[in-house]
């Protein structure tokens, strides 16, 4: 493993620091960036991605987080042609709003397999959203025991607000159990919504 350490650095230094740790890495294994603010997460996200990567972020801290780029064998060519860039524009004002713990009608079993499938493929996105709404049975999708928490830490790591609504919250008895993101309101849910340039519903 290659640790980076790339904390104050501004952009793009710390996509080139990655860069050139990927190209000192030779084969697989794993380069660890430390960095200090979402932007610099999003842009050595993608310059992983384009190189061939696995890439997961974690927020260690106030102002810390982790990126790690797990590469496999053969990867040279990519890492060469990846792109170091500065996109500080790269989410625009995209929001995601869940309303239920399923997707669609029909079977619910289906809807919840759908569902899980919609959050990972959320996360998956170059274009990461500004913020994902819960509420209704969407919020139990944030409380403890959820099968997609592990996504939906990940997009927090990388910046992404994920807000569920305080009252639905407290119907279903999860107010204690809330496991990602913050608590919201019905008028902050209406003003982000609002605001939002794009809605993506499940």
């Amino acid at each position: 493993m290659i640790q980076v350490n790339a904390m104050g650095d501004a952009c793009p230094i710390p996509v080139i620091k990655a860069k050139k740790a990927l190209q000192e890495l030779g084969g697989a294994g794993v380069v660890e960036v430390q960095v200090d603010n979402e932007i610099a997460v999003q842009n050595v996200t993608k310059l992983g991605r384009e190189s061939g990567g696995e890439v997961t972020s974690e927020k260690t801290g106030e102002g810390a987080y982790v990126v790690r780029i797990q590469m496999g064998e053969g990867k040279e060519e990519q890492i060469a042609q990846a792109e170091v860039s500065c996109d500080v524009t790269a989410r625009k004002n995209k929001i995601v709003v869940v309303s239920s713990d399923r997707m669609g009608t029909g079977n619910d079993e289906l809807g919840k397999v759908l569902m899980k499938g919609f959050l990972f493929a959320v996360s998956q996105l170059d274009e990461l959203p500004q913020t994902i709404l819960f509420y209704n049975g969407g919020a139990t999708l944030t409380a403890e025991g959820s099968d997609s928490l592990e996504d939906l830490k990940g997009m927090e790591a990388q910046g992404v607000e994920i807000r569920t609504c305080g009252t639905c919250l407290d119907y279903y008895g999860l107010k204690e159990k809330l496991a990602v993101g913050t608590v919201t309101n019905m008028y902050s849910i209406v003003e982000t919504m609002a605001a939002a340039d794009v809605v993506l519903r499940p």
